[in-house]
């Protein structure tokens, strides 16, 4: 710690810089890195190098080996290269290899060396070969910049959606620019290039010529151009040493820098902090790097060997064949804390938390200098800031228990910030232990999150570390766990070491009832694999059928598929695989499948009902379903035109009917048969419409149009009840006002209804006075009802007292009104007093 600042290195008056070991490498690399092709993922990502690309020989043992390092250097994968030429390597921000050929063909591989798959870059690129590639990243996604031979450039923006842009032509370009680099502005993504002293930009339409605000005339040709890794800043680098920054919108310049190194770099990039104001960028040579910014002074180190640069969010990485470094300017929080001399509250802090430890009195003083100055509560925090930004865990924890000591004076401090200083740490340190390999700073980890660091671990296979995490987080199964376990059950399928039965157990056994695994998904996943007999076994695990159906109509398994669809219950599940049978099986495998399943049956029939009459004709013959077939005749009747196509269906269900021995069906449509028939006949003979009408209507029309005849015919063939005849006559002469007819009809014989109904249809139609003349005929029990019906209370009085009845009285006397029917109350009344003293 009193060496602390060794490594520190001043930029101008307010940055420092310093550089430090992050791995010790031991990667045994017999190549330098100038001999082959290395890409490096950001966010302390996986290393890929190609060895012998630069070899012609032709035999095994020269071929090129792909080889990708985790960032330690521990190997995860090697494969030798049998493909095209590469031009050039780069990473995906879901961290997949692409690997793209002179031919223009991309192929995509996984950490592990496995094909995923290739996409081309179109067919110009294929004729005129790649020249240079350059793969970016934007809001978009992960793209791909490619320099043909033909000195045109092609580009697509993401890769997961692919969409190839021809970018416009050069005037008078006949050799490669002498360096070229995409640029993202307003969400366009644009290609810069250097030609000699000349800056071209080319958009989607046009080749424009542009000059960068406050670029030295003699700055000489452009030999390295550089973009910032979040896009926003551009760095150019002159054949006379002269290095100018400025926005990459070239409307603005930042800085700039005399080298006087005239030699071209190997590389450039920036190193930048978030939300710093110090604007620098890193040159290297072959032996040589340099960090130059808005200053007249550079910083400038000695390379002992080949190295190449990772540019990163808030720094850049240094790799050689020894080591692995990363360089970086300091924080404000650590410069605070631990410039010498310094009197900020936290470098107070941390010294009175290192005076309590020798337990000497200097802690007091520098408290009371802290709290005199009221900035403990600053000072606590500048400590806990401070130790994310630091790499190694002694650093962190001095901070930490400084932090902790000055907690100890302040009321009420909220412990959140340094509960999670503390948690952040403890998973920064995990994974940046030499077996893990993942780099990562306080600031990277912040802005990639956990929920990406998580899905890191998982695709490196780290499937136990991905699960403490989240235990140590507390993180939520579903976010979690589960989903971690869920990707370890899809890596156990691949699998081919052991049987279905131990891999289904095993995963059965680890996951159980974890809330959020789909047991379908690592089914799918099974017979992606073509391991079908293990995806049927993972499947008898899923709870919900929903899920395990549309996976074993896939594998065509349709019959269990059936199955299970008639367990869950789910009548929409059951009608999927229905027709999905339906057009999988020739039609009699289908209704012999059918067969065995009464549930899918009926609900075929159902459907058929609805959808596909003749079908369910199809499934009632094969039945000798003799009493479903009759109904079916019976309802293909009704969507005949023609009156002979329904007689001809009902007589069809006549004869179904009779073998099926339903005799009331049989009879009933017979019936229908013989109505129709004559509902023709009474059509063409009065040109008026009675096919559809049910036999009481029929006869009832036939009244009202005075055919009475007709009307008794009908009667008398069709055998209606006396009753219901006369009820539907009286209300027809009635409707008709055939108050004459009615008389005579009501003479003709006794009637079998009774005459109450002649009064209360008569009173219906407002005719009082045709009513009063059946009112006499009524039964005795009925007659009180008929005379106040047709309103001759004086008779329904008498009729009352004749019976004897307090009810019927009581009845009468509710319809009196005291003003004109008093004579009629007090007979009542008397009558009621006689009655009640007997």
């Amino acid at each position: 710690m009193d060496c602390y600042t060794a490594n520190w290195n001043p930029l101008g008056e307010e940055a420092f810089y310093r550089k430090f070991e992050l791995y010790a490498m031991e990667w045994n690399l017999k190549e330098d890195l100038r001999d082959c092709l290395v890409a490096a993922a950001p966010y302390g990502g996986p290393i890929a190098l190609l060895k012998n690309n630069a070899r012609k020989e032709k035999s095994p043992s020269a071929r090129p080996l792909l080889e990708i390092y985790s960032a330690s250097g521990l190997l995860l994968a090697s494969v030798p290269w049998k493909s095209g030429q590469l031009v050039q390597l780069g990473w995906t921000a879901s961290e997949d290899l692409l690997c793209i050929q002179e031919d223009g063909t991309v192929l995509i591989y996984n950490l592990f060396c496995e094909f995923k798959r290739h996409f081309s870059m179109g067919n110009e690129v294929l004729q005129n070969h790649v020249l240079e590639a350059k793969v970016f990243h934007t809001e978009y996604g992960t793209g791909v910049a490619i320099l043909t031979g033909a000195h045109r450039f092609s580009l697509t923006t993401n890769i997961d959606d692919l969409k190839l842009r021809r970018m416009p032509e050069v005037p008078g370009l006949q050799k490669p620019p002498s360096c070229w680099a995409v640029l993202s502005q307003d969400r366009v993504t644009i290609v810069l290039l250097a030609v000699g002293q000349d800056l071209y930009l080319l958009d989607n339409t046009s080749c424009s010529v542009v000059t960068p605000p406050g670029m030295s005339p003699s700055a000489g040709t452009y030999l390295q151009m550089a973009v910032s890794f979040n896009y926003r800043c551009l760095a150019l680098f002159t054949d006379t040493g002269y290095i100018w920054m400025g926005l990459a919108t070239l409307k603005e310049k930042l800085c700039e820098f005399n080298s006087s190194i005239r030699s071209p770099p190997k590389q450039m990039v920036w190193c930048m902090r978030p939300r710093s104001r110090q604007r620098a960028v890193v040159v290297a040579w072959d032996r040589q790097l340099m960090v130059a910014g808005n200053s007249t002074e550079c910083i400038q180190f000695v390379l002992d060997e080949d190295s190449y640069l990772v540019p990163e969010l808030d720094g850049v990485r240094i790799l050689s064949r020894t080591s692995h470094e990363f360089l970086h300017e300091i924080p404000e929080a650590s410069q605070e804390i631990f410039k010498i001399a310094s009197m900020a509250p936290g470098a107070l802090l941390l010294e009175a938390q290192k005076e309590y430890e020798k337990e000497s009195q200097k802690a007091d003083e520098y408290l009371r200098e802290i709290k005199d100055q009221k900035l403990l509560p600053e000072a606590v925090s500048q400590c806990i800031e401070a130790a994310g930004y630091e790499h190694e865990p002694d650093t962190q924890k001095s901070l930490l228990r400084a932090a902790s000591f000055g907690k100890c004076f302040i009321d009420k401090f909220p412990p959140e910030s340094f509960v999670r200083m503390c948690q952040d740490l403890r998973v920064l340190n995990a994974i940046r232990d030499y077996q893990i390999g993942i780099p990562l700073t306080f600031t990277q980890y912040k802005r990639l999150t956990i929920e990406v660091l998580l899905d890191r671990l998982v695709l490196r296979r780290l499937y136990p570390l991905a699960i403490r995490i989240c235990e140590y987080l507390r993180l939520s199964e579903i976010q979690g766990v589960s989903r971690i376990l869920a990707h370890w059950a899809c890596y156990k399928v691949q699998q081919k070491d052991k049987s279905d039965e131990e891999v289904a157990h095993a995963i059965n056994q680890k996951l159980g009832d974890t809330p959020g695994i789909s047991y379908s998904e690592i089914a799918a996943r099974a017979y992606d694999c073509g391991r079908t007999e293990l995806a049927i076994k993972l499947l008898e695990y899923e709870p919900r059928s929903g899920e395990q159906v549309p996976l074993l109509l896939k594998m065509k398994r349709s019959k269990l598929a059936l199955s299970k669809a008639i367990e869950s219950g789910d009548t929409d599940l059951v009608y999927t695989v229905v027709l999905h049978l339906k057009n999988e099986l020739n039609r009699g495998t289908f209704f012999m499948t059918l067969q065995n399943q009464p549930v899918a049956l009926s609900l075929y029939r159902q459907f058929c009902k609805h959808q596909e009459r003749e079908t369910l004709k199809d499934l009632y013959n094969q039945d000798d379903n003799h009493q479903e077939l009759g109904n079916f005749h019976v309802h293909s009747s009704y969507s005949e035109k023609r009156i002979e196509g329904r007689v001809g269906a009902l007589q069809n269900a006549l004869d179904e009917y009779y073998k099926a021995k339903n005799e009331f069906a049989a009879k009933a449509t017979e019936d229908q048969i013989k109505l129709l028939r004559l509902q023709r006949h009474l059509q063409e003979d009065f040109d008026k419409p009675y096919l559809d009408l049910s036999l009481h209507d029929t006869v009832s029309n036939l009244i009202l149009d005075g055919h009475h005849k007709r009307a008794e015919q009908l009667y008398r063939e069709f055998k209606i009840p006396d009753k219901r005849y006369w009820w539907l006559k009286i209300s027809a002469l009635a409707n008709r006002g055939d108050w004459e007819e009615m008389e005579k009809f009501s003479k003709s014989k006794k009637s079998p209804i009774g005459y109450l109904p002649f009064v209360e249809i008569s009173v219906k139609h407002h005719n009082r006075y045709e009513a009063k003349k059946y009112a006499p005929r009524v039964t005795p029990e009925q007659r009180v009802k008929a005379f106040v019906l047709v309103g001759d209370l004086d008779q329904a009085a008498d009729a009352a007292i004749e019976h004897k009845n307090e009810t019927e009285m009581n009845f009468v006397l509710s319809k009196c009104t005291a003003s004109t029917d008093a004579a009629v109350v007090e007979k009542l009344n008397r009558a009621r007093a006689q009655l009640l003293k007997k």
